[in-house]
C-alpha cells in the first residue's frame, strides 16, 4: 500500500480498549475520560477481520495499544490469534507495565516477542504523581519479568517533560549501560488537553541529547533493521548493553517516512496521529459490509493521510488535533 505521497504503509497500531488503570497527567484530564460502553468498542472478532483485510493489503506489523491493553479480558488469546495470521512479521504491545509481571510468560507463549513499556519517572513519588497513583515497583517488576522471559527488544518509552523528569535524563540513559533495553525519549505532543495544560513543558530531544553527551559519548547505531522500523534515531553509549533512542515528532518531524495507520477502540481508522481525520469502520462492519468494502474504506483513510502534521513545539501554539492521546492509542 502506498499513500498519495508514495509512502509505503505497512504498520497498523490497534487500540483494543480505551480503559486504563492509570491516569497520566499528559494523557488524560484529571477527571478521566468518558469510557466507551461494551458495544461501542470493537469485538476481537471484528478487529481480527479488519487486520486480515489490512494484511492482505500489505500491513505486516501490528502493535497492540490501549488505554492499557492488558486490562481487557482475553488479550492473550487475541495475541495468539494474531500470531497465527500468515503475512504478519511483527507483533508487539505497548503497556504501562503495571500488570506485566503476571502477563509476561503468557504473552511470550502466545507468540509475542517484542514489548514497549511506558515509564516517565524512576522516582516512586514522582511516578505516583504523574500517573495519579501508580506503583513504580510493579512496573519495574514487569520489566524484569519480560527480560527474564526472553522478550527482545524491550523498549522503555519516556515522555520528556520540562520541570518534571528533565532531572532524570541521565538516570534513564544509564539504564542502557547494563541492560539490553532501548531507552526512548519521546517529545511531549501538544494534543487534546495537553495542548492547553502542558504546552509550556515541552522539551526538545536536541536538548536531551546534549545533556547526555556532556557525560557519555553516543555512537549512532547505523542502518535500519527492517522496513517497518519506527522513527527513532538510535544511539549507543560506548560499551553499553542497550541503546538510546530519540523520537522527535515536533522538533524533527519524520512525517515523510511515516508508514502507519491507527485503529481506535471505537472502530475509527486514523491515518495520522496528530490530525482528527478518521474513517468509521465499525458501522459498515456491523451493517454487513464485505471485505472488498473494508478494503475501500481502509484505502480511503490512506488517501486522506496528510503530507505532514501541523502541530508545533512553539509555546502557545494551538493546532488541529484536539483528541486526547488516551482515546487514540498513541
Amino acid at each position: 500500500m502506498r499513500d498519495s505521497y508514495n509512502r509505503k504503509i505497512n504498520y497498523l497500531r490497534v487500540s483494543i480498549t480505551d480503559r486504563c488503570n492509570l491516569r497520566c497527567t499528559y494523557c488524560m484530564p484529571k477527571e478521566g475520560v468518558s469510557l466507551l460502553g461494551h458495544n461501542d468498542i470493537l469485538k476481537y472478532e471484528e478487529i481480527l477481520r479488519i487486520i486480515r483485510v489490512a494484511v492482505n493489503m500489505g500491513i505486516c506489523k501490528i502493535r497492540i495499544t490501549g488505554g492499557e491493553p492488558l486490562v481487557r479480558r482475553g488479550v492473550v488469546d487475541f495475541v495468539a490469534s494474531l500470531a497465527s495470521l500468515a503475512g504478519l512479521r511483527d507483533i508487539s504491545l505497548t503497556t504501562n507495565g503495571t500488570l506485566l509481571e503476571s502477563f509476561a510468560a503468557k504473552l511470550f507463549a502466545a507468540g509475542m516477542k517484542r514489548i514497549n513499556v511506558s515509564l516517565d519517572s524512576l522516582d516512586q513519588e514522582k511516578y505516583a504523581h504523574i500517573t495519579r497513583g501508580g506503583d513504580l515497583s510493579a512496573v519495574l517488576a514487569g520489566i524484569d519479568a519480560v527480560h527474564r522471559t526472553g522478550f527482545a527488544p524491550i523498549k522503555i518509552n519516556t515522555v520528556a517533560i520540562k520541570g518534571f523528569n528533565d532531572d532524570e535524563i541521565l538516570t534513564f540513559a544509564k539504564l542502557s549501560l547494563h541492560k539490553p533495553y532501548q531507552i526512548r525519549f519521546i517529545e511531549l505532543m501538544t494534543m487534546g488537553h495537553t495542548a492547553v495544560n502542558h504546552n509550556d513543558q515541552y522539551l526538545s530531544n536536541t536538548l536531551i541529547k546534549e545533556i547526555i553527551e556532556r557525560h557519555y559519548r553516543l555512537t549512532p547505531v547505523n542502518g535500519k533493521r527492517g522496513s517497518t522500523d519506527g522513527p527513532a534515531e538510535i544511539y549507543r553509549i560506548a560499551g553499553g548493553a542497550g541503546e538510546i533512542g530519540f523520537i522527535s515528532p515536533l522538533s524533527h518531524k519524520f512525517c515523510q517516512a511515516c508508514n502507519r495507520l491507527r485503529l481506535m477502540a471505537d472502530g475509527h481508522l486514523r491515518a495520522c496521529l496528530l490530525t482528527d481525520e478518521e474513517v468509521d469502520l465499525k458501522k459498515p462492519l456491523r451493517a454487513g459490509c464485505s471485505d472488498a468494502d473494508l478494503t475501500e474504506l481502509i484505502t480511503a483513510a490512506i488517501v486522506k493521510k496528510p503530507l505532514r502534521h501541523d502541530i508545533s513545539c512553539d509555546v502557545g501554539h494551538r493546532k488541529k488535533c484536539m483528541t486526547d492521546m488516551s482515546s487514540i492509542g498513541g
